[in-house]
């Protein structure tokens, strides 16, 4: 009878150790999200290193209405991305032309422009690549400015308490991103939400839609870029 209590320590024992050692020797399904979710990288010319990936926690970036439908969308693919409307039709495709140039073209395969990327600034090309036409240029002061072919001023972009905001060149209030957790809202000047998205896309990225002297695809090519090295 003496021999019950020590054999069940022994087996306390045993139990205890078997659940530390299944906990400590299998990643759990979160374990290997994180794991998996890691961006690759790539060097720019500039040895500027930048995420390869738009969003490192979905293929798909969906941007919503207010009301909820989808109004359009970046697919991650391969070698780039794609943009596609909210009935899923192939806009524009983009993708990395060489170190630190984004190429964009149409469904049809046709070249749009290029996004150059340069230390503190990002210039779109026009198709030869012999005209730059619109420069998105970094600050001194966190600040950016959205500047045309002839580097006037279009808009300045600003920060704000939650997020950024577009000013105009007679200073008057374009848009403001909202930023909240993760959710990212375009709204205008009479408050209203355009669209949003839940990404992980940098707000100053998000914030290159808002741009609308640009089309949609230049906007989104843009904001690739942008993307990639973070808004730096």
């Amino acid at each position: 009878m003496k021999f019950k209590p020590i054999l069940a320590n022994v087996i306390l024992v045993f139990s205890i150790a078997s659940i530390f050692g299944c906990s400590n020797g299998v990643k759990t399904p979160t374990d290997k999200a994180e794991v998996n979710s890691q961006p690759s990288t790539a060097t720019t010319a500039n040895n500027t290193t930048t995420n390869t990936n738009v969003d490192t926690k979905t293929d798909k970036i969906k941007f919503k209405t207010e009301g909820g439908s989808d109004l359009f969308a970046l697919k991650q693919q391969a070698d780039g991305a794609k943009l596609v409307d909210g009935n899923n039709k192939e806009l524009a495709r983009i993708k990395l032309d060489k170190p630190g140039r984004i190429k964009f073209k149409d469904a049809a395969d046709k070249v749009l422009g290029y996004v150059v990327t340069e230390k503190d600034s990002w210039k779109l090309e026009n198709p030869d690549k012999k005209q730059t036409s619109y420069i998105l240029r970094k600050q001194n002061n966190d600040a950016y400015q959205l500047e045309d072919s002839a580097k006037k001023i279009v808009y300045q972009i600003k920060r704000r308490n939650d997020g950024w905001e577009i000013i105009n060149t007679n200073n008057q209030l374009v848009y403001r991103v909202k930023i909240k957790a993760e959710k990212k809202s375009l709204i205008n000047g009479s408050q209203k939400t355009i669209f949003s998205t839940k990404s992980a896309l940098s707000p100053i990225a998000f914030t290159c839609l808002g741009f609308d002297v640009l089309t949609r695809e230049e906007q989104m090519a843009l904001a690739y870029a942008v993307n990639l090295t973070g808004g730096k």
